[in-house]
């Protein structure tokens, strides 16, 4: 371990702030008729290290938010809150064709994806970020059904078709639903180490598609 100059820096740095500092608060977006999947595909692969991420659910409004399969979640906090997000997570969802007008939704994506060390999305969640213009520049993918509408919301962004999922910097945006599992685990082994990836894999029993270039889907929705 000791001739590892990360590993060195990490016992260092625990050790003299303690475990809590290392934890990285995750915002995780949330809206009426959003994609359950989405979101809590991503918190189920988040959820296996607690050690090392804090998950709050956020919305325009406290309370409850329906989702567009029905079941409801509670948003933690409101987008007047004054809680630090370290990590942004975007869902996609039926709801999203009308928050990309939400000018409050907009306003605050863009304050807070500019304060967040990542900004991760799923499916259509790609939409709202690129609306706000935080994907400006960036090269970034989404879901593949809806994609020539999510292309639409950011003439700026340089999109790719074929990706399960796209890395840019700091952002990290996947293809549709179930690729939101599969961008997490590479995003967790970009700041955790491969290793607490595959644990989460593996405590999940999930079959991780590892490679971010090939959307098994994308040639599905080409010829429809």
């Amino acid at each position: 371990m000791h001739d590892n100059p990360v590993l060195v820096w990490l016992v260092y740095y625990v050790r003299s702030k303690g475990a809590d500092a290392m934890r990285m608060t995750v915002g995780i977006v949330v809206f009426p008729d959003f994609e359950i999947l989405d979101v809590f595909g991503p918190v189920e692969m988040l959820g296996m290290h607690p050690e090392a991420f804090e998950l709050r659910m956020v919305a325009e409004t406290r309370g409850t938010v329906s989702s567009a399969q029905g079941p409801r979640c509670v948003a933690d906090d409101g987008f007047d809150g004054d809680t630090h997000y370290d990590v942004i997570l975007v869902p996609g969802g039926q709801g999203t064709r009308r928050e990309v007008d939400n000018a409050s939704m907009l306003r605050w994506l863009e304050r807070r994806c500019g304060e967040a060390r990542y900004v991760t999305s799923v499916c259509t969640g790609a939409a709202l970020l690129a609306r706000a213009g935080v994907l400006d520049g960036r090269h970034a993918t989404t879901n593949k059904m809806n994609f020539d509408w999510v292309v639409s919301q950011g003439p700026d962004v340089h999109w790719k078709y074929d990706a399960r999922w796209v890395e840019d910097g700091n952002t990290f945006t996947s293809s549709g639903v179930s690729a939101g599992m599969d961008m997490t685990l590479a995003f967790m082994a970009r700041v955790l180490g491969e290793q607490s990836a595959d644990d989460a894999a593996l405590w999940a029993e999930y079959s991780w598609h590892r490679d971010a270039d090939v959307d098994p889907f994308a040639d599905a929705w080409r010829t429809r």
